[in-house]
């Protein structure tokens, strides 16, 4: 077994790259990677929060509302379900009420 094997990904992250059937819509490979990203992401975003949370703005459901709203531009470089993911994960890590999921975008 090779170390890349190694990382445990939950079924949540497994969500945003599966389909209705639950298959994987990209390679096990790439889920892997941007697994890593999106996790990595939100650890580094715990502590932007608590100091926005401690200074700024009090309400946890604002702060992970900007959060996700600067996760949502294309500079970001991250898709919107793994905007979502991210946002999800960081509300985990804080301890605080997990947001509700965003309105999807009128095309």
């Amino acid at each position: 077994m090779s170390d890349d094997n190694q990382i445990h990904i939950p079924p949540s992250f497994f969500a945003v790259y599966s389909d209705a059937r639950q298959r994987l819509l990209a390679p096990i490979g790439v889920v892997r990677e941007r697994y890593e990203v999106c996790e990595d992401l939100a650890n580094h975003l715990v502590a932007h929060a608590q100091i926005q949370h401690h200074t700024e703005v009090p309400v946890e459901r604002e702060i992970l509302r900007r959060i996700h709203a600067g996760l949502s531009t294309p500079e970001a470089g991250v898709s919107a379900a793994e905007a979502e993911w991210i946002v999800q994960r960081l509300a985990e890590l804080l301890g605080w009420p997990a947001p509700e999921p965003a309105a999807p975008a009128d095309d």
